[in-house]
């Protein structure tokens, strides 16, 4: 067996061999937790490179992706609250928070439009950097500060956490386009190398996930399965969503992608910091839905290819 064969027999499985790598590890993560964020910044950067800047298009697309994200977070929330106020908030943070940044380069393993996820994951990052600290402090939890919450002090937390490592890639591979079109190719030329490395980083997100899982008490189990249960609903749902909205568009792969594939390290975050911490549960149970679909997805994809 070559090591081409290899690779292609193993690709399908990296995802779920990353994920249970993660559970195994979970004690260990932490002290490679550090490089989730520069192993973002160069999956980014190497989706980023077959991107032109041409390529980046608003339209009706971007808006129907984010009339889904933001209001429809709102509209669950609302008609969960009389349920429960724990679910609720669980399910708004769901599908509220933004597309991941790893989401492009997903959707170009799948043959979907980079460009088109690329654009709609900066859009959603700024929707939510913008429109954060207003509902968060709405919805929050007494005890965590919805009177104290500054605008601008979660504007700039947000918007520092997360847009560099947005834009940075997307600025130097557009600098490397024009500057240094050698390296730029060359870049672009090793696109297989972004799902490796995505599974590397994949390890260390569900073994921090599993961590903080595992630290709650007994009494809360309850609440643990009610809250990944909704983020598995929400999480089938904002795929199938995105699917029809990008199928409308020309691009299924790409609309799937960029609402299905979110950015939980945020939301996560985002729970930790402005919400009952137990809400992060959601979110971190919406780890291991949204790869479990996208290794079926991957499979899948894969196996086509190979009949043909």
């Amino acid at each position: 067996m070559t090591t081409s064969d290899f690779r292609r027999l193993i690709k399908p499985w990296m995802l779920p061999i990353a994920m249970l790598l993660g559970i195994v590890l979970h004690n260990y993560i932490g002290h490679v937790a550090f490089l989730s964020k520069y192993l973002i910044f160069i999956m980014l950067l190497i989706t980023y490179c077959r991107v032109k800047a041409s390529d980046f298009k608003i339209g009706p697309y971007i808006w129907w992706l984010l009339s889904v994200q933001i209001a429809g977070a709102i509209l669950v929330y609302l008609s969960l609250l009389p349920v429960s106020g724990l679910i609720a908030i669980g399910a708004f943070i769901c599908i509220f928070c933004p597309t991941a940044t790893a989401a492009p380069v997903v959707t170009g393993m799948l043959g979907g439009s980079v460009s088109k996820a690329a654009t709609y994951s900066l859009f959603s990052h700024v929707s939510v950097a913008v429109l954060a600290p207003l509902l968060l402090s709405w919805m929050g939890e007494p005890e965590h500060s919805a009177d104290t919450i500054q605008f601008s002090d979660s504007l700039l937390a947000i918007s520092t956490t997360v847009l560099p490592l947005i834009l940075g890639p997307l600025a130097l591979a557009l600098l490397l386009q024009k500057f240094a079109s050698g390296i730029h190719s060359q870049i672009a030329s090793h696109q297989g190398l972004s799902f490796y490395i995505w599974a590397f980083a994949l390890i260390i997100v569900v073994g921090n996930s599993v961590s903080f899982i595992l630290k709650e008490p007994a009494s809360m189990i309850p609440e643990i399965i009610s809250l990944a249960l909704v983020s598995c609903i929400v999480c089938l749902l904002q795929f199938w969503i995105g699917r029809k909205i990008g199928q409308h568009y020309g691009d299924a792969i790409s609309g799937a992608q960029s609402l299905g594939q979110k950015n939980t390290v945020l939301a996560i975050w985002l729970s930790l910091t402005y919400l009952n911490p137990l809400v992060s549960v959601a979110p971190a149970a919406y780890v291991a839905w949204h790869n479990t679909i996208n290794s079926i997805q991957i499979f899948i994809y894969e196996k086509r290819l190979k009949e043909h």
